[in-house]
């Protein structure tokens, strides 16, 4: 026996907005409406999320920064510490020693840098009075045909500017002050993180493992060493890119006569852990000091060998090294560091190409891998950053 028919309330034509009808008006939603307001809202949850989380990442900076700089350290020395282990060395003994032995090198050439620095400044100022002599004859005597009254009365414009600006300069300096100290405390916290990934990095990434569920884990895990391994690619490519930057660059200004080449030998070796920014500031300041020390001419030559260089890095060098060991677009190293700069200053310009190194090879591991075995992962091996395909294959196969 069917059940009876619900009767449908009368449609009013006069008041079709104020009718009660029991009907489902979905169908009376254009389709291509429907997925707008299906995708909007789905992206407005997306959205949220990420700025949640990008939120929670500055309000916990002062963890956040150490910790990924740890990150990229033990990536680095991690090479050194298997090694010592292959020799049969305890591994807290074997990260103590590189650990030890890198903040030698580390103070050393920081001394060295300072040393220099120091006997190089004298000349340096000699150099930069007469420059600024040159530039008050040139001033006088040259098309402009400035007076020396004019000159002296900007001279005392900026005097008086520095003097009326005093309270916002002790502030600033205050500030500095601050930074430093924010700066010590995150070298310490660096350093106590390093030793902990060093000694026992790998016990540490098993036991976030356990965290994931059981018929993903092996997958999250291979991510994840993937993953490291293209950070271990990724530091020690552009460690041998910055060593041929700094003595390409340093021979160049020896060459020339400049002085403070160690200094600035040493400003382009470090500036080069920064793609594309790095090395154009490092650039700079060597351009800057040549057309101080050595004029126009000096200068340009400096400018010559600093774009040489940067032609056979970006041509040459990170093609083999950087795109080997990563495979990462040149545009989306560009957008990362600028995204990074924008939200995070100098430490997300830092950090910002190699996260996107290791989401490139965790997601491309997730999609790619179906049955993987972490244990045949050795995160030390460049080879290890690319996915093995062996799964895709058996499926095309079959």
């Amino acid at each position: 026996m069917s059940e009876p028919q619900r009767k449908q309330p009368e449609f009013d034509p006069a008041n079709p907005f104020l009718s009660e009808s029991t009907e489902d008006v979905t169908n009376l939603v254009p389709r291509g409406l429907r997925i707008g307001a299906a995708l909007s809202w789905r992206f407005i949850v997306v959205i949220a999320a990420l700025y949640v989380i990008v939120f929670l990442i500055g309000y916990l900076s002062v963890v956040v920064i150490p910790l990924s700089i740890a990150l990229l350290l033990a990536a680095l020395l991690a090479p050194a510490v298997s090694k010592l282990t292959a020799l049969r060395f305890p591994r807290g003994l074997a990260a103590g020693i590189v650990l030890i032995a890198g903040l030698a090198v580390l103070g050393g050439l920081l001394t060295f840098v300072v040393a220099q620095f120091s006997s190089g400044l004298p000349e340096l100022q000699k150099q930069l009075t007469e420059s600024l002599n040159q530039i008050k004859v040139w001033l006088i005597d040259g098309p402009l045909h400035l007076r020396q009254e004019q000159i002296q009365e900007f001279i005392n414009q900026a005097i008086s500017f520095l003097q009326n600006n005093q309270a916002s300069i002790t502030t600033t300096a205050l500030t500095t002050a601050g930074t430093v100290g924010e700066i010590v405390t995150g070298f310490i916290l660096t350093l106590f993180i390093l030793i902990f990934f060093l000694s026992g990095g790998d016990q540490i990434w098993k036991f976030l493992v356990r965290g994931v569920p059981g018929r993903v884990r092996n997958r999250v895990d291979v991510a994840g060493r993937r993953g490291f391994a293209s950070l271990v690619s990724y530091v020690r490519a552009t460690a041998a890119v910055a060593v041929v930057d700094a003595v390409g660059i340093g021979i160049g200004l020896a060459i020339v006569g400049v002085p403070l080449v160690i200094p600035l030998a040493t400003l382009v070796f470090l500036g080069a852990f920064i793609p594309i920014i790095g090395a154009v500031i490092a650039g700079a300041v060597a351009v800057l000091i040549a057309l101080v020390t050595k004029g126009i001419v000096g200068a340009l030559i400096v400018l010559a060998i600093v774009i040489g260089v940067m032609q056979l890095e970006s041509h040459v060098l990170q093609p083999i090294l950087l795109g080997r060991a990563v495979k990462l677009h040149p545009l989306a190293v560009v957008l990362a560091i600028t995204a990074g700069l924008v939200a995070a200053g100098i430490a997300g310009a830092l950090l910002s190409v190699p996260l996107l190194a290791v989401l490139n090879a965790g997601i491309r591991s997730l999609l790619h891998e179906h049955d993987p075995d972490p244990e045949e992962i050795d995160v030390l091996r460049d080879q290890a950053a690319q996915p093995n395909d062996a799964g895709e294959e058996s499926e095309a196969k079959s």
